[in-house]
């Protein structure tokens, strides 16, 4: 059995990963921080575990193996270096950290002690991205000129969306873009590739402090582009992929629930339903497998890395008004 803590409670999705702990045979829970103390406790309480004030005394309780931080974006080096020179394991909600420096720091401490990090990249193990990434493979849609992704929801219009902390830049270190953006953005860089070059533009439809409306163009060296869009004021939209080619187009959306590909390549009918394979264990799955076999998640960290890169040259291009290159950000 692996004894797992939660670290704080800040993220919208730390229910969803205490529930997939509490599911999964091989993970029981056992302690909660949160550096909000009034709602440690509380979650603690409704846990039946233990509460601990502070972070360094429950690092260093044996009996604790990993731990699942869903803390606020900004803290993320500073707690996951901690986790892992306490020899813990860690799964952590995306982004890793809020720059590349950050994120190496990080995984150069997993590294050297031995432990086992999985960043929640949920949209990678769909059903849809193994079917887009195997139509690709096949070349069915030539050379890929453009890939355009959005996933955007209601959050910012309603009482009850995301709690009002959701958009302090000093907790968030961002808006729709690093938060939900995250997940279009990791999908344009699974079938593109990484670009050269992030050009970003960011609006304020309610007028907070972060951006709630957001796109970034990805511009390659073969002349591809990707088109990444998040927002937190559409109600009704739906997720959106389309990657288009020299010899054909691929569309899902989750109003059709359907992967459709039109190809020159396809013979008397160019266009068709691709079939749905099985998706891949989840983040938290394969996390666990990490655990129990000793092999990192090597793609994993991969493109989490990456995405920092997205995301650091996404609000460096918004706030500057000024396309970023990758090979600019200091690492």
């Amino acid at each position: 059995m692996i004894n797992v803590a939660i670290l704080s409670f800040w993220h919208v999705h730390a229910k969803d990963y205490v529930l997939q702990a509490q599911q999964h045979p091989d993970l029981s829970i056992k302690a909660v921080w949160d550096e909000d103390p009034g709602r440690g406790r509380a979650k603690a309480e409704e846990l039946g575990v233990p509460f601990y004030g502070e972070l360094p005394v429950l690092l260093a309780e044996p009996g604790i193996d990993a731990v699942i931080v869903t803390a606020p974006t900004t803290m993320h080096r500073e707690i996951m270096i901690a986790a892992a020179n306490a020899g813990k394991h860690i799964f952590t909600e995306k982004v890793l950290a809020q720059t590349i420096r950050e994120c190496n720091e990080i995984v150069a401490a997993v590294r050297d002690a031995g432990v086992m990090l999985t960043v929640s990249l949920p949209r990678l193990n769909t059903a849809f991205a193994q079917a887009a990434r195997e139509v690709i493979g096949k070349g069915l849609l030539g050379s890929l000129t453009l890939a355009r992704v959005r996933l955007a929801h209601k959050g910012a219009l309603t009482e009850n969306g995301l709690p009002a902390y959701f958009y302090d830049p000093q907790q968030s270190a961002g808006g729709a873009m690093i938060d939900l953006g995250c997940h279009p953005m990791i999908l344009a860089r699974f079938l593109l590739g990484m670009p050269e070059i992030v050009s970003a533009s960011y609006g304020y439809v309610t007028g907070r402090e972060v951006e709630d409306n957001a796109v970034a163009v990805l511009s390659y060296r073969d002349g591809a582009l990707g088109i990444v869009e998040a927002g937190f004021v559409n109600p009704l939209s739906p997720f959106t992929l389309e990657v288009h080619g020299t010899k054909g187009s691929l569309q899902y959306s989750t109003h059709s629930r359907k992967v459709i590909v039109a190809s020159t390549e396809n013979g008397a009918e160019p266009i068709v339903e691709w079939p749905l394979p099985e998706a891949l264990h989840s983040a938290m799955e394969q996390w666990v497998d990490h655990i129990v076999t000793g092999e990192p998640g090597s793609f994993n960290t991969e493109m989490a890395l990456d995405l920092t890169r997205l995301m650091e040259a996404s609000n460096l291009s918004a706030r500057s008004g000024a396309a970023v290159r990758i090979a600019d950000l200091s690492e």
